[in-house]
């Protein structure tokens, strides 16, 4: 028998991380499509939501299974909603700035 020809986990190559490095300008890294459709459900509802994103799985019978399906598989709808949301942030921080009168 000769030398092993398998290689040992320290002399494996390090895995490429730079998916996970951080993003400080992307407004919308560590945000999942979830959590950006409860956030816009909770703010305009789901009539107000097929008001402002013309898709079917918004206004009619709307669910959240549903709409994640759709939005997952649609790149127009996923960049709408994407857009709104980041709107509806800037809008939420915006009235928290204001001045109380």
């Amino acid at each position: 028998m000769g030398e092993q020809d398998e290689k040992g986990p320290e002399d494996a190559p390090a895995p490429d991380l730079s998916h996970t490095s951080r993003q400080p300008d992307n407004p919308l890294h560590g945000v999942t499509l979830e959590v950006m459709l409860r956030y816009l459900v909770a703010t305009y509802d789901w009539p107000g939501l097929a008001q402002r994103i013309p898709a079917h799985c918004f206004a009619n019978n709307p669910t959240m299974g549903s709409s994640l399906k759709f939005l997952r598989k649609t790149p127009w709808a996923r960049g709408k909603v994407e857009g709104l949301y980041l709107f509806a942030k800037r809008e939420q921080a915006r009235q928290a700035r204001k001045p109380k009168r």
